[in-house]
């Protein structure tokens, strides 16, 4: 199919780049956030190990923040299928790095509130309810990418 000046060869690029951000921004957030709340996990399991179970929160709100990334990477790379606009391609790559960008973010910040809740809770458990509305503020953070990103590839 030969090229045209509204369907350029360069938009599927764009549109491929936007499900490669979406997914690999979003993952790295998870993972750092995963790997810091297990770091406090671990320090406060040695003198705490009753409370594992409980610490375990926040590593499954880091994990959520990657399905956001992934559900906006198969809408994406479904949407490849198409010859698109330069218009589309854009679109779609501003899609992907609105949830891969703000994935990552609400992910180093769980990461980090999560590793210091979990141990402070430890010490004191009083805290621990207001550790988990601090991880809700910090997971919308990558549900606000998740919603700008599907209005962006709905447009």
């Amino acid at each position: 199919m030969e090229p045209s000046l509204d369907q350029p060869e360069y938009a599927v690029f764009f549109c491929v780049m936007g499900a490669v951000s979406a997914i690999v921004f979003s993952t790295l957030g998870a993972a750092y956030g995963t790997a810091k709340a297990s770091v406090g996990i671990s320090s406060m399991s040695i003198k705490h190990p009753q409370l594992i179970m409980k610490a375990i929160v926040p590593v499954v709100m880091a994990g959520i923040i990657a399905i956001y990334g992934l559900v906006i990477a198969v809408l994406l790379a479904g949407s490849i299928v198409n010859r698109h606009s330069a218009y589309k391609g854009f679109l779609n790559l501003s899609a992907g790095l609105a949830v891969g960008v703000s994935g990552m973010a609400a992910g180093i910040a769980i990461g980090v509130v999560g590793e210091a809740g979990v141990r402070g809770s430890a010490q004191q458990p009083k805290i621990f309810v207001a550790v988990i509305l601090i991880l809700i503020f910090a997971e919308v953070l990558g549900l606000y990418g998740l919603i700008v990103a599907i209005y962006l590839f709905t447009k």
